[in-house]
């Protein structure tokens, strides 16, 4: 009896402690667990190696059409056809066909069918729009009236994220569309990972705590971030003591710093990601061409849309007249970001305003103020809103700000907006640690197309949920939504128009081997059906953490070039290698820096005229290149040797050359050039007159103190020279 009794005692203890142990080994097991990390893996193309005698095989990778192609066949689509390019392309297909002539009518009668779809507008959604056409089977056309991702899709946060703070809103205010948003976005973020490895990755971003209660309250929150994630999730979210806060991030305020919570997301390089995109739907097909405007729609005799009227604003660069001609197409969708409305007003003038634009500032510092590993959110600004600190390219990126604005086309930062920025930094970072108007290297305001909700006072109850509309003559309207559910907008837009516009899709038999060889690895099917989750973009393939270390051993590139190379082309760093110049000197052997402060080279101008359609000095310093985001006056420092390097691959005269640098100035204007700076010359630059700066600019800009305040203890002592001061100084006498 005294034994059952016993046993009774022991059993229940016994229950609860097996139960205990088994769900804390499903915690541990579920957070320590292998994960498949991408971008860790080995690539799926091996790089190229030396062959039979000696003889290295560089890999061969398919080449989009050029420039001049693609308007041609834009032209004839509504009728119009460039005999020039014409007469080369029938001559390339009566070799491939012999001289009977059915291969040049089959030519002449595919090339002058209407497009399937016309895009307006080649951001991270018109882009995304294109690439799912065309690996459906569409014939597909996108025009841009600047640069692929000239507006909003290259002045983002740089992150691929779900958005903790929406989840945050989702629980307390109890809105669907807020979870709805956060869980659509966390299993696009993974799409990112696998797509495009080589531009994303994943950062480690830390949540300062200052009160012992928020410690539960941002654990659960992450870990409910994590739950979220589900199978597409690979770190998990952990908490820091305090010692371990300041360890991972030493500028850390350490006053009243009780410990922090660390969770992970994606980031990015945007323009660079927005470009790939839109080369990757080249490589499938589509017609997509930058700097080309529309200027008006077309309709037929009952009203609908069936094309637009565009221009080409290359050839008015060069100072040619240029005749706007008309694209023809079943179905026309509208995904110009903050510009939606001006395109839907084309269609009817009357129509109602659905984008409410929001001004977001950001600014660049040095890297020496955060760690290059870890970012840094605060959720409670001093006036409510967010604020993030990461690193990024080598730099430190800080922002955003969260308030109405006009539309235009290139904004500029206010001085309150980057003001606001920095005194909401100097609150959390080490009293000692001076963040200084003149620390910030860049500054600039993008405009989110958030899409209108009536019933919102202020901007920050705008939702980044996207809308599809279509109008009743036939216009489709892509608005609002982030760069990180890009793809499952352009998806859903897609599929409208699909139904919408009656369109048939069809399996593509012989896609692109975009990685140069048979190996693809994408597991995507190509039957018709949506496959834009599996198709990686151009440079994916072949791309692997260790490939920097085979193209310094190749080709003789500095370590740091080498990395920054293979992370923002992937497998294509070894076309952009080939392209660098020789330094004639011992090491390196390649590749000479356009500016002496980041890893950016020669061969990446040649590579961006030639493989990516880059038309400008903009679009080589702005978008290919991430050097105007960075540094603004290393910017306007290397857009002499830009502007040459293109000419040459351009053909630019004179006249060209001289409205780049205006164009080029104006527009670092808009990435926080000082005013003073503005007026220089390209002789000016030259001669290093950038560096210099007029008296009631340097407290402002200057990115030091001045020479001659040294210290007091040195300025006493004769017989001791200040090296960095004049001879004839007061402080050296």
């Amino acid at each position: 009896m005294t034994a059952r009794r016993l046993g009774r005692k022991l059993y229940k203890p016994f229950l609860w402690g097996t139960g205990a142990t088994a769900v804390g080994s499903g915690i541990l097991y579920f957070s320590y667990r292998p994960r498949d990390i991408p971008g860790s893996e080995d690539a799926a193309v091996a790089p190229p190696t030396y062959g039979e005698g000696g003889v290295f095989h560089p890999p061969h990778f398919p080449r989009v059409k050029d420039r001049e192609k693609q308007l041609a066949q834009l032209r004839r689509s509504g009728g119009v056809i460039a005999e020039a390019v014409t007469d080369k392309v029938k001559g390339g297909l009566r070799a491939l066909v012999g001289s009977s002539g059915e291969g040049d009518k089959e030519e002449k009668t595919a090339e002058e069918e209407p497009y399937d779809l016309l895009v307006i507008g080649g951001g991270a959604t018109g882009a995304g729009i294109a690439l799912d056409a065309a690996t459906r089977g569409l014939k597909v056309a996108c025009v841009e009236r600047d640069d692929f991702s000239s507006g909003t899709s290259s002045k983002s946060t740089k992150l691929v994220h779900g958005g903790v703070r929406y989840l945050e809103k989702a629980v307390w205010e109890l809105d669907y569309n807020q979870y709805k948003l956060v869980k659509e976005a966390l299993r696009e973020r993974r799409y990112f990972l696998d797509t495009a490895p080589h531009l994303s990755m994943w950062l480690p971003i830390m949540i300062p705590l200052d009160s012992w209660w928020k410690a539960p309250y941002f654990w659960a929150g992450t870990k409910a971030y994590d739950f979220l994630a589900g199978s597409e999730n690979i770190e998990s979210s952990y908490f820091l003591t305090r010692s371990k806060a300041l360890d991972a991030f030493p500028m850390l305020r350490k006053e009243g710093l009780k410990g922090a919570l660390v969770y992970y997301d994606g980031a990015h390089n945007d323009s660079r990601m927005n470009v790939s995109i839109a080369m990757t739907a080249a490589l499938f097909g589509a017609t997509i061409v930058n700097h080309v405007e529309v200027t008006s729609l077309t309709k037929d005799a009952n009203g609908k849309l069936n094309g637009a009227t565009v221009k080409d604003c290359v050839a008015e660069k060069n100072g040619k007249k240029t005749k706007e001609f008309t694209i023809r197409a079943k179905g026309i969708i509208n995904a110009t970001g903050p510009f939606t409305d001006s395109i839907r007003k084309m269609d009817e003038p009357t129509v109602q305003e659905i984008v409410a634009p929001s001004s977001g500032v950001h600014v660049i510092l040095p890297g020496y103020f955060s760690p290059s590993n870890m970012g840094l959110i605060d959720p409670s600004t001093s006036d409510g809103r967010v604020i993030f600190f990461l690193p990024w390219q080598g730099n430190t990126i800080a922002g955003t700000t969260d308030a109405p604005t006009d539309v235009k086309q290139n904004p500029i930062a206010g001085e309150e907006e980057i003001n606001w920025i920095l005194s909401e930094i100097k609150a959390y970072l080490q009293p000692n640690i001076n963040v200084r108007r003149g620390d910030v290297l860049a500054a600039w305001s993008g405009i989110r197309p958030l899409v209108r909700d009536p019933n919102a006072k202020k901007t920050e109850g705008l939702v980044r949920n996207h809308l599809i509309t279509t109008s009743d003559s036939g216009l489709m309207t892509c608005a609002g939504g982030k760069w990180t559910t890009y793809r499952e907008m352009a998806e859903q837009t897609v599929d409208e128009a699909i139904k919408t516009f009656g369109l048939t899709t069809s399996s593509i038999l012989d896609p692109p081997r975009v990685s140069g060889t048979e190996i693809t690895d994408d597991k995507a099917l190509y039957n018709g059906s949506c496959q834009t989750h599996r198709v990686r973009l151009i440079g994916a393939h072949g791309f692997s953490k260790t490939l920097f270390i085979n193209l310094i051993q190749h080709y003789g590139i500095e370590t740091e070039v080498a990395k920054y190379l293979t992370t923002a082309y992937g497998d294509r760093a070894w076309t952009v290698a080939a392209l660098c110049s020789p330094t004639e000197s011992r090491f390196p052997i390649r590749g000479k820096r356009i500016s002496e402060l980041y890893p950016f080279v020669d061969g990446e101008v040649r590579y961006a005229v030639r493989h990516e359609y880059a038309e400008t000095a903009v679009d080589v310093l702005a978008r290919r290149t991430r050097l105007a985001f960075l540094n603004a006056q290393a910017a306007l420092e290397a857009l002499p040797k830009v502007i040459d390097l293109m000419g040459e691959e351009l053909g630019w005269d004179s006249k060209r050359k001289d409205r780049e640098w205006t164009d080029s100035v104006s527009f670092l204007a808009s990435m926080g050039l000082p005013k003073g700076k503005l007026r220089l010359t390209r002789k000016d630059v030259e001669s290093g007159k950038i560096g210099k700066y007029e008296d009631e600019e340097y407290h402002l800009y200057a990115r030091h103190d001045k020479p001659d305040e040294t210290l007091e203890s040195d300025s006493h002592l004769e017989g001791i020279k200040n090296p960095v001061m004049n001879k004839d100084a007061e402080a050296n006498k």
